[in-house]
């Protein structure tokens, strides 16, 4: 096949113990997944059927990094979440089937440019401005499922400068991961190398240039973000 350029690489993430990659297709992001968190936001945090958004696959990016801080933006918020690699695809998966299509997860920060969102929220548009940037998904190295112990329970914790901010439990997902895999398996036919990212706990708030950030998943993985000049 003769392309008009060359194309671009192919997104993809570092692996544990190993010098493979994992290939992004796509980042499903999964919103107010928290009960504590859609309360601080200023929504009901009833039970009802999941939502997404998505991020480009490039915007996935290896961890530790330096990211410059982004533009267009004063107010830009971490988001600690565990993350899904999806390594079999599939539509209309059974909750009680999700486990077999999952290649691996990891921990990721969900980086928002909170003022472009709640504008967007307020004039009742869509939220890729304030979701969708450039490196807007640093991801720590996946962990294959084989070696993880379980998805249903463990502390999810951030920090910034040392200073803990976020510290939940993926028990405390409204939706768990099998629930919300399968429900969106009903709407888009998930295929190897899909991201999911859970949603994730109370405690977001802004960070700025010269802030590091540090969190993790309990026996998945840990994760460090630079924030660096702008860009």
């Amino acid at each position: 096949m003769a392309y008009v350029f060359d194309a671009p690489p192919h997104p993809s993430l570092a692996v544990q113990g190993t010098d493979k990659r994992f290939p992004v297709r796509r980042i499903f992001c999964v919103g107010r997944n928290y009960e504590a968190h859609a309360r601080e936001m200023g929504n009901d945090p009833d039970r009802e059927p999941p939502f997404f958004f998505t991020k480009p696959a490039d915007a996935a990016c290896d961890t530790p990094c330096v990211l410059p801080y982004p533009p267009l933006t004063n107010d830009l918020h971490h988001e600690i979440e565990l993350v899904i690699a999806i390594g079999k695809g599939g539509a209309n998966i059974a909750a009680s089937d999700v486990t077999d299509h999952i290649w691996g997860a990891s921990v990721g920060i969900d980086l928002t440019r909170r003022d472009l969102q709640s504008e967007a929220k307020k004039n009742r548009r869509p939220w890729d401005w304030g979701k969708a940037f450039d490196l807007s998904a640093p991801i720590a190295p996946i962990k294959p499922v084989a070696e993880i112990t379980t998805l249903t329970q463990g502390r999810i914790w951030l920090a910034v400068n040392g200073e803990v901010r976020q510290d939940g439990d993926i028990s405390d997902l409204i939706w768990p991961v099998a629930d919300h895999i399968a429900f969106l398996s009903q709407s888009i036919t998930l295929a190897a190398g899909d991201i999911v990212m859970t949603g994730t706990p109370a405690g977001v708030g802004a960070v700025g240039e010269g802030d590091v950030i540090t969190g993790g998943v309990d026996g998945i993985a840990t994760i460090q973000v630079t924030i660096g000049p702008r860009a």
